[in-house]
């Protein structure tokens, strides 16, 4: 005699897609804490893969990207005359340049890091009970699981 198979305790696509949704809101108020940022997505991709990676070539940025080496050489333009990139010689191959992080670019992703911190530590503990906020911390590594899954 067969089993009967568990059933997901809700409709999964709708799960989804509420998931989705409530993600966005919160990742748009995080992204609110940041004060004055003008970059575009792409700049701020290209900031965080240097820090994330390390320093790299134009040409490796542009192929990490998904982007054209032309529209990578805007980008990079943009953030060496922000001050947020520097290139020096390619000890390998002097002909390339090696682009990385700045000290000021460090700088505003450790207060522009503070600020988020800060917001949602105060929304946690402002919005939540104890209990939600134990429920909060249990779902962190099922959220991350899923952030990671390909």
């Amino acid at each position: 005699m067969n089993a009967p198979q568990p059933q997901p305790p809700a409709d999964t696509a709708a799960l989804a897609g509420e998931l989705r949704v409530v993600l966005s809101q919160l990742l748009r108020r995080l992204r609110e804490q940041a004060d004055g940022s003008d970059l575009t997505r792409s700049q701020s991709s290209v900031l965080l893969r240097l820090e994330r990676d390390g320093a790299a070539t134009a040409t490796a940025l542009a192929r990490a990207e998904g982007v054209r080496p032309q529209s990578m050489a805007k980008i990079v333009g943009a953030l060496e005359a922000a001050g947020l990139i520097s290139g020096s010689p390619d000890p390998k191959d002097g002909r390339k340049t090696v682009l990385s992080l700045t000290d000021a670019a460090r700088e505003e992703f450790r207060t522009g890091r503070l600020a988020k911190n800060d917001w949602l530590t105060h929304a946690i503990e402002g919005a939540l009970s104890p209990e939600e906020i134990a429920g909060l911390a249990s779902t962190t590594d099922i959220l991350r699981r899923l952030a990671q899954s390909p």
